[in-house]
């Protein structure tokens, strides 16, 4: 029987560093200490993965992260993720109950990865999110990951004039954490809103977070004001019954 092939098993070994390094990111140099090979070698295995898209670096020479291709490969990683899976029927029911699209994200470095995306529940042409990367800080999902994660190192790129800055982001958070559901408003396009609440396991740990998305005037009572409160009710609902799907809530 033929043995393994090094050369994919130092691969794997790259990958699952970097999943489960403390940053996500790390250097040549800091996998090269952790896994006990050469420079060279190290080097040249990221840049073949950096070219198939399985691992990035966000600056040029600097340090290395996991790539959005691992789970753009295929429906497989998504169709088998519990999260998603669980929340394929809330998720439906949402969208026709806010008559708005509905997506789910996990955190993924600096970003939102959009495990599940649900169309709203109309005629107009859209186009699919699943697998797209958002950015954490201008988007509800972000904001409710972040609120009961950890605050991602990274710029804080403004999208629009109402992108929130570290302060103001980091009393969004602390609003998140007490209101137990986020919002943001004209943060990442103008004219658009989203709202989203956490999804939490069997542990009570948030490992999710479903929301709803759509034009200002549809999401809120007027361009300057918070979602309504009936839209914010069904977003909360939807990722109770997640939840409880998990086994993180009893009741």
């Amino acid at each position: 029987m033929p043995g393994p092939i090094q050369s994919i098993q130092r691969a794997a070994e790259v990958l699952k560093l970097l999943a489960h390094g403390g940053a996500h990111q790390l250097s040549v140099g800091e996998i090269a200490r952790a896994l006990d090979l050469a420079k060279p070698t190290v080097h040249g295995i990221l840049r073949t993965l950096q070219e198939v898209g399985f691992v990035e670096q966000p600056v040029e020479g600097g340090k290395y992260r996991l790539g959005a291709a691992l789970f753009q490969i295929g429906t497989s990683y998504l169709d088998g993720n519990e999260l998603r899976a669980k929340a394929l029927n809330w998720s439906d029911t949402l969208a026709m109950r806010a008559r708005e699209a509905v997506r789910i994200g996990v955190m993924h470095g600096k970003h939102v990865l959009v495990v599940h995306h649900v169309f709203r529940p109309d005629n107009s042409r859209q186009a699919l999110d699943t697998g797209a990367l958002l950015p954490w800080h201008a988007t509800a999902l972000g904001k409710v990951l972040v609120a009961f994660g950890e605050w991602p190192d990274g710029e804080l790129r403004r999208f629009t004039r109402h992108t929130l800055d570290e302060a103001g982001l980091r009393a969004a958070l602390d609003e998140a954490l007490v209101r137990d559901w986020a919002y943001d408003l004209h943060e990442l396009v103008e004219g658009e809103a989203s709202i989203a609440a956490p999804i939490r396991d069997g542990r009570g740990a948030v490992v999710g977070a479903v929301g709803i998305s759509g034009p200002v005037e549809r999401l809120c009572e007027a361009p300057d004001q918070p979602p309504r409160l009936e839209l914010v009710s069904y977003v909360r609902e939807a990722a109770r019954s997640v939840s409880r799907e998990l086994g993180g809530l009893s009741w």
